[in-house]
């Protein structure tokens, strides 16, 4: 019998000796097994294989380091205290993010093999079921290195160091992405139905199908080949629009919106909310994060920014106004008997989001302010926002401010993103109707206290992206609604064909933050731009056309002289 030993590390190991009601806390994944008919005939073992899958979504963290919301800096919508340059400045000798996806890869493919080659004995349905998971997460870790790196070497088998294949050169990253939706269409066909929102579902893989489809159809729309070496192609475009809007169909008639958008992201249990399709459960004190710590310490948390904050339209659904709806009053705190900025002025004029992301209260250095109680850490942000869209204020303190001790659950895939992921691809495509806006953005509209938006909507004088007016308040309410969510912010501007909004020299209010012309006090700690904090730490980014792609680490080059440098990175 030959022995195959995993190179994956699993993050759950060691966690699993207690019983939980949780299904993907109750399923450990195996690191070593038989390849054989008695191993992949046998549900109960392949289901243990597959576990390995979920520690490829990072939700609020694998226990220790960051997670995929909040964390992520580089985007114009918070201000990182260290100040975020682009991923890649030079072209590394190795990273994480060519290799990892390889890994996962792997395992798709092992067990796709597998299933195919030994499990004659299984029950048809429950083999496609399983294969259907093995390429779904075939689908989503090619996916993630195509936006990454653009083309990339197609695996679909089990292969070892001495296979040829590994030596192959890179195939265009369309072809890739056609086969990434094959993947995506066995998988919807295939996996079973809802049973849990921990657990493999059709409705999963249809939400990721939506969440890739939209991207990669905008993708191709919308890039230039000065940019991404490819020219924009329309046809491909819609052919993934059109996937996208299937794909929401499915989904949108089986949840519903929870009332409280809160509790989407500061909950310590969602697997009763009826607005997650799939979440990622923590355990206290076995399985934890820190997303929540982070939020509420003293070292400058990072900040929403100006141009975020200027992005929530007033509850009439007009644009705020610099100098006037962003002023807060000098006010006496009760949480600790000091006088700070407070905003809640401001915040109950303005889509009602925004007062979940973030405080009322101003907090900045030379200020700081504590969020739960007189003995809570005073926080400081660096734009003056400090973002209160995680915290849970009902946990013990130790579990709120201690490193590495947050449980509460993180959304991985949930409605809103998928009545955003219609919306926006019916627009592209051109076929939106007002039903098609009634039945998805608008009832986040409804939520967030706005009006709803027609097919029609009136310039209101902020679109500086050149779509329409449509698609630019379709622009709008995504990021509204998933503020801080997810890394989206970033990868929606790379698909958007957008990035240079992220220069700091040709949009300098990514880097500003709070409005203090109410703070009396002459000795400010922080650094003013006119009325408002300039949080840039004196530090710039400089947009170029590379960085759409990572650069091909030199190590692998060097193994395969195949793959070859991006073009805009082999000077």
């Amino acid at each position: 019998m030959k022995k195959i030993s995993l190179l994956y590390g699993v993050l759950l190991m060691g966690a699993f000796s207690f019983t939980s009601c949780t299904d993907m806390l109750e399923k450990e994944p195996l690191d070593e097994f038989t390849n054989n008919a008695d191993f992949w005939s046998n549900e109960a073992t392949v289901e243990s294989y597959a576990n390995a899958f979920f520690n490829d979504f990072l939700g609020y963290g694998r226990g220790t380091g960051y997670g995929d919301f909040y964390f992520p800096g580089l985007t114009d919508d918070q201000v990182n205290y260290t100040f975020a340059n682009w991923t890649y400045i030079n072209v590394p000798s190795s990273s994480d993010e060519w290799s990892g996806p390889y890994v996962e890869i792997r395992r798709s493919n092992v067990m796709i093999h597998g299933l195919e080659e030994y499990a004659g004995a299984m029950d048809p349905v429950v083999k496609n079921h399983w294969i259907g998971v093995a390429r779904l997460m075939r689908a989503y870790e090619y996916w993630d290195l195509v936006r990454k790196y653009g083309d990339c070497v197609w695996v679909d088998t089990p292969l070892d160091v001495n296979s040829p294949e590994l030596y192959a050169p890179r195939e265009d990253r369309d072809a890739i992405m056609d086969r990434v939706l094959e993947d995506l269409n066995f998988a919807v066909k295939n996996i079973n139905t809802f049973s849990s929102n921990v657990s493999w579902s059709s409705q999963l893989a249809e939400a990721m199908k939506a969440r890739i489809c939209l991207w990669e159809g905008t993708f191709r729309k919308y890039r230039t080949a000065a940019e991404n070496g490819k020219a924009a192609d329309l046809d491909g475009a819609n052919r993934f629009l059109q996937a996208c809007v299937e794909a929401c169909e499915v989904i949108m008639p089986q949840f519903s919106l929870c009332e409280d958008y809160q509790s989407l992201y500061n909950s310590t249990d969602l697997s009763s909310n009826p607005e997650i399709i799939f979440c990622k459960p923590y355990v206290q004190s076995v399985l934890c994060h820190s997303t929540i710590d982070y939020t509420c310490m003293s070292t400058p948390i990072n900040g929403m920014s100006k141009d975020a904050f200027d992005s929530y339209l007033k509850l009439d659904g007009t644009l705020p106004v610099d100098g006037v709806d962003d002023v807060g009053v000098w006010k006496l705190s009760e949480n600790d008997n000091a006088y700070h900025v407070n905003i809640k002025n401001v915040l109950e004029n303005r889509d009602k989001r925004l007062a979940m992301q973030i405080d009322s209260v101003l907090c900045y250095q030379g200020i700081g302010w504590p969020r739960a109680t007189k003995d809570g850490t005073a926080m400081t942000s660096t734009t003056g926002y400090s973002v209160k869209k995680f915290d849970n204020l009902s946990i013990d303190k130790y579990y709120r401010e201690t490193g590495n001790q947050n449980y509460t659950w993180a959304p991985l895939f949930w409605l809103a993103e998928v009545y955003l992921n219609f919306a926006e691809a019916k627009a592209e495509l051109g076929t939106i109707t007002s039903d098609d806006l009634e039945k998805s953005i608008n009832l986040l509209k409804d939520r967030a206290g706005l009006p709803h938006l027609t097919t029609s909507p009136a310039d209101l004088g902020d679109n500086d992206m050149g779509v329409s007016s449509l698609i630019w308040e379709i622009r709008r309410e995504r990021r509204c609604e998933l503020m801080f969510d997810n890394n989206f912010r970033y990868w929606d501007l790379v698909r958007w064909h957008q990035l240079d909004k992220l220069d700091t020299s040709k949009n300098p209010e990514i880097m500003l933050g709070a409005n203090l012309a109410n703070d009396p006090t002459t000795d400010k700690v922080v650094t003013m731009q006119g009325n408002y904090i300039n949080a840039s730490n004196g530090m710039s980014r400089t947009y170029e056309a590379k960085h759409y792609l990572y650069p091909i680490p030199s190590g692998q080059i060097t193994l395969n002289p195949e793959l070859e440098q991006q073009p805009l990175w082999a000077n």
